[in-house]
C-alpha cells in the first residue's frame, strides 16, 4: 500500500483529477476524443488553483461593473475605434505572416485577424508607434495583461475552443459591429452579440465559439484582464509565474519584434502537424493509433 503513495503517483493523481475537473467544468464539453487531447489539460493543476481562489464567481460571463478600472476604456471607445480603423485601412490588422502565433493559428483559416497592442509584458513597439493614444490609455491600467484589435469578417466562424490559461478573464469592447444578433459569441451555451461602444467580460476557459453571419466586418478591442484572486500568495503566483508562462506565446505585428519561445518552437511543430494531416488523409485508423500512442508516451515520460 505504501508503494502506491509515491511522489510519481501523487503527481499523476493530481494531474488527472484536475484535468477531469477542468474538462467537466461548465455545461458544454468537448467530445471524448478531443477532451483527452485538449491542450488545456497541460495547465489543469495551475488553472484549478486559479478557480479555487478566484474572487469572481464561476460562471460564463462576469459583470464588467466589477472591474471599475475598465470604465475609462469603455468610455473612450470612439477614440479607440478611430485608431483601430486606421490600422485596418492600412492593412496592419492581419493574420500572422509566419507560423509563429500558436495561440490563434487555427483562427486565421476562417479569416480572423489581429493586431497586438500588449502581450503579458511591455507594449509592442509597433502598437506604441501606430496607435499611441490607445496604448497610453491601456498602459494606465495594470490589470490589463494583454490587448489587441481583432477582426471577424462576414461569414467567419471560430469553432468551439477553450483558452488554456485561467489567470485572466476576457474583455471585449465593440468598436465596429453589425449591432446584430447574427454576429455573436457563445460562452458555455450562453449567447451574446457585440454592440458598438458596449463591453462584455467572460471566462475564456469555458468552451466558446463565435460567428459573424452578417455582411458587416466586426472589429473589437480584445483584452486579457488579470483574474481577481482572494489569496495574496495566489496573486503573486499568477503575476510572477502565470505571466511568464503566457509571455512565452508572444509574437510580432511586424518583423523584428520579440517572439516568445513557444512561437519559435511552433514554426517547427507546425511542420510535424502538416505531416500528421497527410497521414490522416492517407489512413485514419493509423493516424489515431499513432496519436494515442504519442499521448500515452508523453504521459508516461512525464510521470516516469
Amino acid at each position: 500500500m505504501n508503494g502506491f503513495f509515491t511522489a510519481r503517483n501523487i503527481l499523476l493523481a493530481i494531474f488527472l483529477s484536475t484535468a477531469v475537473y477542468v474538462q467537466l467544468r461548465g455545461r458544454v464539453h468537448h467530445k471524448f476524443s478531443r477532451l483527452i487531447a485538449d491542450h488545456a489539460n497541460l495547465l489543469a493543476p495551475y488553472n484549478t488553483l486559479m478557480y479555487l481562489f478566484s474572487a469572481v464567481k464561476a460562471k460564463p460571463y462576469a459583470d464588467v461593473a466589477e472591474f471599475p478600472e475598465l470604465s475609462k476604456v469603455t468610455a473612450q471607445w470612439q477614440m479607440i475605434r478611430e485608431e483601430a480603423l486606421k490600422l485596418f485601412d492600412e492593412g496592419y490588422i492581419r493574420a500572422a505572416a509566419k507560423h509563429n502565433d500558436i495561440g490563434f493559428n487555427s483562427f486565421f483559416r476562417t479569416g480572423w485577424k489581429r493586431f497586438y497592442l500588449k502581450w503579458y509584458g511591455d507594449f509592442l513597439p509597433s502598437a506604441e508607434a501606430l496607435c499611441p493614444r490607445t496604448a497610453a490609455l491601456l498602459a494606465d491600467i495594470p490589470s490589463i495583461n494583454a490587448a489587441m484589435f481583432t477582426v471577424l469578417p462576414p461569414g467567419s466562424r471560430l469553432g468551439e475552443h477553450r483558452d488554456p490559461f485561467a489567470g485572466s478573464l476576457r474583455y471585449h469592447l465593440g468598436l465596429v459591429t453589425p449591432n446584430s444578433p447574427d454576429c455573436f459569441i457563445v460562452v458555455d451555451g450562453e449567447r451574446y452579440y457585440w454592440k458598438d461602444g458596449e463591453a462584455v467580460m467572460f471566462d475564456e476557459t469555458y468552451i466558446h465559439t463565435a460567428e459573424n453571419r452578417t455582411d458587416v466586418t466586426r472589429v473589437i478591442l480584445f483584452c486579457d484582464i488579470e483574474r481577481p484572486l482572494s489569496n495574496p500568495v495566489m496573486r503573486w503566483i499568477n503575476r510572477a509565474i502565470g505571466r511568464r508562462m503566457a509571455k512565452a506565446a508572444a509574437t510580432e505585428n511586424v518583423p523584428g519584434e520579440h517572439v516568445g519561445v513557444l512561437n519559435h518552437a511552433f514554426e517547427y511543430i507546425y511542420k510535424i502537424r502538416l505531416l500528421g494531416v497527410r497521414i490522416k488523409q492517407w489512413n485514419k485508423p493509423f493516424y489515431y493509433a499513432l496519436k494515442w500512442a504519442l499521448i500515452a508516451g508523453i504521459l508516461y515520460l512525464l510521470f516516469l
